[in-house]
C-alpha cells in the first residue's frame, strides 16, 4: 500500500503480474516430462494469498470475470467452424460420453457431500477442482449470486482451490496407468490418427484425359454429362494444333481435344469413362501466358459469394480449381461460397490471376491481423445472452447461461456464421492462443488470491 500509494488498481496489477510470473516458472517445471502446467498460476495464487497478499474484491471480481469470457470466448470462436459437422460427425457418442462423465462425477460429489457432512456451496466447488472445470466454478459462482442472501458465497472458490491439485494428480496417475496398463505408446498412436485422418480425406490429383467420345463433341465444358456429379473441376484445354490454354465454362469441346481435370482418384476414374481415355501429355508443361497461383481470400468484399457470382472465369478468364480451408481440400462447383482464410489455387495468364488477385486480397498481412470491434461486440452479445434468464420448472430462481456459457455459445455461433456484413469473425490462431492463455492466467490468479 505504501508503495502505490493507496492505488488500489495498481496494486492489483502489481500482485497479479507477480503471481503469474511466479506461477508460469512453477509451470515451466517438469519432472521426468510431468509439469503442473498452467496451473501452476493457481497454486502461485493461493500461496501469496496465504501469506497476506490482499486485492480490492471489486477489482479482483472483475479481472477474474473477464478472464473467464477471454478465455471461454476464444475456445468458441476457434471451435465454431467446425463445431456443427462435427456433430453430425460423432455428435451422439461423444457428446453421451462427456454427458455420462459430468453425471457420474456430479452423483459422486453429491453422494460424498451428502455422507461427509459438506455444505452444498463447497461441494460445487469440489466437483469443479477434481474435474479441473474451470467454466463451471464461475457457473457456480454467478448461481450463488443470483441467491438473495446466500451465506458462505466463498466456500467454491475455497473447495475449487482445495480440490484442483488432487484433480491435476489425479488424471496424471489415471493416465500413466492406463499407459502402463494397455502398453501405450502416444507417438505411435499420435501418428495413426494422424494417418487415419488423413485418410478420411480424399486427396486431390490431377489427370490429363484425351476426349474420344463422340457424343461429347460440339457440347462445352459445362454440358458434360456426369461432371458436377463427380465435382471435377477442369482447368486446361488443348485442341489439336495449338497450344494449351485456360478452360472457361462455355469453351466448346472437340473430339481429339485434350483437357487436365482435377478431382479425386474415384472420380477421374468415373470422369474419364465418360469422355475417352487417359492422355500422357503434360498440359502443366504451358507457355507461361497460363500460370498458376494460390491465393488467399483476405478482402471482406467477396466473403459469402459464390464462385458463380463472382464469375472469375467469364471476367478474368481465371479457373479456380481447388479450395483449402483449415484442413480441408475440396473440388469447388458454381455455388461454393467463399470464407476468410480460404485458399484458393486458380489458373489463368498472369494479367487475370493479378486482376482476381485483387478482388480476393491474398494479404498475408491482412490474414495475421485481428480484428477487434467483431470481438468485443461478439462479448457483449455473449454476455448478454448469459444474462436470459430462462425459467425451468422446479427450480426456485430462473437458470442463466452465465459469463461462462453465454459467451462461449456466443462464439460458436458466430464462429460458424463467420461474417454478418462486413463483420468477419476471424482471428488468427497465434492471437486466439494469446488472449486464451491470457484470460486463464488472470482467471486462475483472481481464484487462487481469494482462495
Amino acid at each position: 500500500q505504501h508503495l502505490t500509494g493507496g492505488n488500489e488498481v495498481a496494486l492489483a496489477v502489481l500482485i497479479l503480474s507477480i503471481v503469474s510470473v511466479t506461477g508460469l516458472a512453477l509451470s515451466a517445471v517438469k519432472i521426468k516430462g510431468v509439469g503442473l502446467g498452467i496451473t501452476g498460476v493457481l497454486f502461485s495464487g493461493i500461496l501469496f494469498g496465504h501469506l497476506g497478499w490482499h486485492v480490492d474484491d471489486g477489482v479482483l471480481q472483475f479481472v477474474k470475470e473477464f478472464g473467464l469470457i477471454l478465455f471461454v470466448f476464444t475456445i468458441g470462436l476457434q471451435i465454431g467452424p467446425g463445431f456443427f459437422a462435427s456433430l453430425r460427425d460423432q455428435g451422439l457418442p461423444l457428446n453421451l460420453c462427456a454427458a455420462a462423465i459430468v453425471l457420474a462425477g456430479a452423483t459422486l460429489t453429491a453422494l460424498l457431500g451428502w455422507a461427509l457432512g459438506i455444505p452444498p456451496f463447497a461441494c460445487a466447488g469440489l466437483f469443479s477442482g477434481a474435474t479441473t472445470n474451470t467454466p463451471s466454478l464461475g457457473a457456480a459462482q454467478q448461481a450463488i449470486a443470483m441467491i438473495p442472501d446466500a451465506a458462505s458465497r466463498s466456500l467454491p472458490a475455497l473447495a475449487y482451490a482445495v480440490a484442483y491439485p488432487g484433480g491435476v494428480l489425479g488424471i496424471i496417475v489415471s493416465i500413466l496407468l492406463l499407459k502402463g496398463i494397455f502398453r501405450i505408446n502416444p507417438e505411435a498412436e499420435a501418428a495413426a490418427f494422424a494417418n487415419a485422418r488423413r485418410g478420411t480425406i480424399p486427396l486431390l490429383r490431377r489427370r490429363t484425359l484425351a476426349v474420344l467420345n463422340p457424343n461429347l463433341d460440339g457440347l462445352t465444358l459445362h454440358e458434360i454429362p456426369g461432371r458436377h456429379e463427380t465435382g471435377i473441376v477442369i482447368s486446361r484445354i488443348r485442341t489439336p494444333g495449338s497450344e494449351a490454354r485456360v478452360a472457361v465454362g462455355d469453351e466448346i469441346l472437340h473430339t481429339g481435344d485434350c483437357i487436365l481435370a482435377v478431382g479425386t482418384e474415384e472420380a477421374l476414374d468415373g470422369f474419364q469413362k465418360i469422355v475417352g481415355t487417359r492422355s500422357d501429355e503434360d498440359l502443366m508443361d504451358s507457355p507461361d501466358r497460363i500460370q498458376f497461383r494460390r491465393i488467399i481470400v483476405t478482402r471482406k468484399d467477396p466473403l459469402g459469394k459464390s464462385l458463380r457470382q463472382l464469375a472469375l472465369h467469364t471476367a478474368y478468364g481465371v479457373v479456380v480449381t481447388r479450395i483449402q480451408r483449415g484442413e480441408v481440400e475440396m473440388t469447388p462447383d458454381g455455388d461454393t461460397k467463399l470464407q476468410f482464410g480460404d485458399t484458393l489455387q486458380a489458373v489463368g495468364n498472369p494479367a487475370g490471376l493479378d486482376q482476381a488477385e485483387g478482388l480476393l486480397g491474398n494479404s498475408s498481412r491482412e490474414l495475421g491481423i485481428t480484428h477487434y470491434l467483431p470481438v468485443f461486440l461478439g462479448v457483449a452479445l455473449g454476455v448478454a445472452l448469459g444474462l436470459v434468464p430462462l425459467a425451468l420448472p422446479g427450480l426456485p430462481i430462473p437458470v442463466r447461461l452465465g459469463l461462462a456459457g453465454g459467451p462461449l455459445v456466443a462464439a460458436i455461433i458466430l464462429g460458424r456464421i463467420g461474417r454478418i456484413g462486413r463483420l468477419v469473425w476471424y482471428m488468427p490462431s497465434g492471437a486466439n492462443l494469446a488472449l486464451r492463455e491470457l484470460g486463464i492466467i488472470l482467471f486462475l490468479a483472481c481464484v487462487g488470491l481469494k482462495a
